[in-house]
């Protein structure tokens, strides 16, 4: 008899244990719109396995790839209403919000990493306050390859691109297609590979690694290698899933972005070059562009900066200064 309430009382004990442990841990989703192939998912990854390990499994992180979750125009909104806790998101597209989202995508105001990062610097302390008012805890933001410009058929000039279906992921490389005359397009990346097949767009303007993700090389001959701009992704939580973590699960994931942002950053430079090759390898004529085309798009960028100037006020001239300031 006493043996048999001892075990009882064991397994009851074992349970209520059991039960504590699975109440103490603390489950995510994180939304992206990349396929797991691509460089970003799998710097988020390595993120989800780093944080999994510091935390000893107390945060687990569940990453929803290609856009599985949320589409990508709603991955943003989703962290901020708490559907999804974490998620990924392209910050050019939201431009329309607030311009400080918008800085990356202007059109040659940096054409190297190391500029485009100084400039990130300039822009964080905006994006971090901005965020934090919508609800969101930046963790990391990381580079996509320079943006360059794919079409079906040769250009010398601005000119050459009138007329063309034009491709649009942002409110900027929707002006762009409107000073040169292109008809603009929306298309998400999901849809890229349809939309070119399929003849709603013939030109565009992303970086390599989007390119050799999505096989343009299949519908299009020519990448103009015109290093337009710097995008980048970020990568948000919930602050309200943020704070309900304890203070050593919170530095737990916050070094884990730390880290992320600088192996996202690196990996991005070396996934440009392995991306032109393969676009080369695919068929698809790489070229430098023209005298005269770099001078046509100088002009376009100086105007979409203006305007994008005029709009951001006092803010957005704070970070273009600093930005200078720190070259």
């Amino acid at each position: 008899m006493k043996r048999r309430i001892f075990c009882a009382t064991a397994t009851l004990v074992a349970s209520i244990g059991f039960a504590t442990a699975a109440a103490a841990q603390t489950k995510w989703d994180f939304a992206t719109a990349y396929a797991p192939f691509n460089f970003h998912s799998k710097n988020n990854e390595q993120f989800v396995k780093d944080v999994d390990a510091a935390t000893s499994g107390k945060l687990k992180i569940t990453p929803h790839f290609g856009a599985s979750l949320f589409k990508m125009p709603e991955i943003k909104r989703a962290v901020q209403t708490g559907n999804a806790q974490m998620g990924e998101f392209f910050l050019v597209s939201f431009q329309n919000e607030s311009q400080i989202f918008g800085v990356d995508g202007l059109p040659f105001l940096v054409n190297n990493y190391d500029d485009a990062f100084k400039l990130y610097q300039a822009q964080k302390p905006a994006l971090q306050k901005l965020l934090d008012k919508q609800g969101q805890v930046l963790l990391y933001s990381v580079a996509w390859p320079p943006q360059g410009i794919y079409t079906k058929k040769p250009i010398n000039s601005a000119a050459d691109l009138k007329g063309m279906k034009w491709r649009v992921y942002s409110p900027t490389t929707a002006r762009i297609g409107e000073l040169i005359g292109a008809q603009p397009a929306t298309v998400q990346e999901a849809e890229l590979s349809q939309a070119l097949a399929t003849g709603v767009v013939d030109g565009l303007i992303t970086s390599s690694a989007t390119g050799a993700d999505n096989k343009l090389f299949e519908n299009l001959k020519y990448y103009y290698n015109v290093q337009a701009w710097i995008p980048k992704n970020a990568v948000t939580v919930s602050k309200k899933a943020f704070n309900a973590l304890g203070k050593p699960e919170q530095d737990a994931v916050l070094k884990a972005a730390a880290a992320a942002e600088e192996r996202g950053w690196k990996e991005s430079k070396e996934v440009d070059a392995k991306s032109l090759a393969t676009l080369k390898q695919g068929g698809m004529s790489i070229e430098q562009p023209s005298a005269q085309l770099k001078a046509d798009l100088a002009k376009v960028g100086e105007t979409v900066i203006k305007e994008w100037t005029d709009k951001a006020g006092a803010e957005g001239k704070a970070i273009l200064d600093a930005y200078q300031a720190s070259k």
